[in-house]
C-alpha cells in the first residue's frame, strides 16, 4: 500500500520540476526577447551601420556553431530518449556528444571574440569609443547577445555534466528521467536562440 501511495507523489514532484523548469524558460525567451525588440528597433534606425558592422562577423565560424548547437540539439533528445527506454550506456554517450559541440561551439566563439579584441574592437576600446552611433550599437548588442548567450552554453553544459554523473551514478535511470529531460529543454532554449541570433547578426543583407 504504501508503494501505491508513493508513486503518486514522486509524480507530482517531476511535473513541478517540469513545470519549473518551463517557466524558467519562460522568463529567458521574455528577457531575450527584449533584447532582439531593442536590436530590431536600432537595426530598423541604423541598416547601413548594422549591415557594415556585419560584415566584420565570420559567417563560416557562425554557421559551423550552428550546425553543432543543431547537432547538440539532436543528440540530447537521443540521449534523453536512450534513458527512457533503459539504455544508460548510448544515453551517456550521446550526452558526450552534446557537450563535445558545446566545447566546439565555445572554442570557435573564444577565436571569433579573440579576433575582435586584436582588432581593438571591444567593450570600452578606443577603437570603440570612436565608431559612429549605429556601428557602436551593432558592436554593443552583438558582444552583450552573443556573451550572455555563451554564458547559457556554459550553464548548459554544467547540467549535462551533473546529468552525465547522474547517469552514472545510476540516480538517473528509466524510472527517474527528470534532471536530464530539464537539462535537455534548457539545452533546447539554448539552440532556439542561437538560430534567432545567427541570421540577425550575421546575415544582414
Amino acid at each position: 500500500m504504501s508503494e501505491t501511495q508513493h508513486h503518486p507523489e514522486v509524480h507530482r514532484d517531476d511535473e513541478a520540476k517540469k513545470l519549473g523548469m518551463w517557466l524558467f524558460i519562460f522568463t529567458e525567451l521574455l528577457l531575450f526577447g527584449g533584447l532582439f525588440l531593442v536590436y530590431s528597433i536600432f537595426r530598423a534606425e541604423y541598416p547601413t551601420s548594422f549591415r557594415e558592422s556585419s560584415l566584420e562577423l565570420s559567417v563560416t565560424i557562425g554557421a559551423i556553431n550552428t550546425i553543432a548547437l543543431l547537432f547538440s540539439s539532436m543528440t540530447v533528445a537521443m540521449a534523453l530518449t536512450a534513458m527512457q527506454k533503459g539504455n544508460k550506456k548510448l544515453a551517456m554517450q550521446l550526452i558526450g556528444v552534446t557537450l563535445l559541440m558545446a566545447f566546439v561551439f565555445l572554442v570557435n566563439k573564444y577565436f571569433e571574440w579573440g579576433h575582435k579584441f586584436e582588432m581593438g574592437l571591444y567593450p570600452g576600446s578606443e577603437l570603440m569609443k570612436h565608431l559612429d552611433r549605429g556601428h557602436l550599437l551593432y558592436f554593443s548588442l552583438y558582444f552583450f547577445m552573443t556573451g550572455l548567450h555563451a554564458l547559457h552554453i556554459i550553464i548548459g553544459m554544467v547540467l549535462l555534466f551533473i546529468s552525465l554523473f547522474k547517469v552514472k551514478s545510476g540516480n538517473v535511470h528509466s524510472q527517474n528521467y527528470s534532471f536530464l529531460e530539464n537539462g535537455a529543454l534548457y539545452w533546447h532554449l539554448v539552440d532556439l536562440i542561437w538560430i534567432f541570433l545567427f541570421p540577425l547578426m550575421y546575415l544582414i543583407s
